[in-house]
């Protein structure tokens, strides 16, 4: 006798179907097997960084670690040497390097250092780097002062460059300086010491360059003379000057302003002396007339 029972669908439920397609998928079955070890990873570093006393045993763990790295022989600074300063700057690099000797390379910011140094006024560049010895050397280039401005605030040390380098409260402190004047004299370095090194030939006497106009410079001589360079080719004009003292003896006469500013003729100032013997010359001249 044949059962009444209803016969089972083979084909499976749309649930178990679904379960089926999606475990064929690389990503869910990796997901199956690692999620659980990923969730245990978790829960384990959350206790670690809540406990007080697991933290305090990774901290001195690494801390441990890192000196025992840091400390070694071949990482040890024992010695500082600073090339191309002057006593005062070295002392100067020193306060700003703050070295507590011996001390570990990885300490040290190499970087920031060559930075800091090359912020002082008186440094053109620097480098900084590691020797072998546990030598820790800075070479820099020190500004030197190259020229005295004295400006509306006083007298100040440039260098070649027309950077300040410090003050001063009396010319007889740099006497070995030249001297420039006026109101933008210290933008016309460059010019200035190429002018005074023309100028030579009468360096012992030479006073001092005075910028006139911020256009143009005069150069001042002891015994009250002076040179009127003119705004343009200033070099060239002292040059003509510089050959007629080489031939004439300019300066050697009662000439108070050799007047160069038309470029090419000088045009001379004289002196008392040397107008008042012109002056029967003068007087002899405009008779005949």
């Amino acid at each position: 006798m044949r059962s009444l029972r209803p016969r089972r669908d083979p084909a499976p439920s749309l649930l178990r179907y679904r379960m089926g397609r999606l475990w064929l998928r690389p990503g869910f079955r990796r997901l199956v097997v690692v999620g659980p070890w990923l969730i245990l990873f978790a829960a384990l570093s959350l206790y670690a960084f809540t406990s007080v006393t697991v933290r305090g045993y990774v901290n001195d763990t690494t801390a441990n670690v890192r000196e025992a790295f840091v400390g070694r022989e071949e990482f040890r600074i024992s010695k500082l040497e600073i090339f191309g300063a002057s006593e005062d700057l070295k002392e100067t690099v020193e306060q700003i390097a703050n070295l507590d000797l011996p001390m570990s390379s990885m300490d040290v910011d190499i970087a920031a250092l060559r930075s800091h140094v090359e912020a002082l006024s008186n440094v053109s560049d620097a480098a900084v780097r590691l020797e072998a010895g546990g030598v820790l050397q800075i070479s820099l280039s020190q500004r030197v002062p190259a020229i005295i401005w004295r400006s509306p605030e006083g007298l100040r040390l440039i260098d070649q460059d027309g950077v300040e380098l410090g003050r001063l409260n009396s010319r007889l402190e740099r006497t070995d300086l030249p001297l420039i004047v006026g109101k933008g004299a210290d933008r016309k370095i460059a010019e200035a010491l190429e002018i005074f090194e023309i100028a030579g030939l009468v360096g012992e006497r030479v006073r001092g360059l005075q910028r006139v106009g911020e256009r143009r410079w005069t150069l001042v001589l002891d015994r009250d003379q002076a040179v009127y360079l003119p705004e343009k080719a200033p070099k060239s004009a002292l040059r003509r000057v510089m050959i007629l003292e080489a031939s004439e003896g300019l300066f050697e006469k009662d000439i108070r302003i050799v007047d160069m500013r038309d470029g090419i003729r000088p045009v001379l100032r004289l002196g008392s002396l040397a107008q008042e013997y012109m002056r029967p010359q003068k007087m002899l001249f405009e008779g005949d007339q």
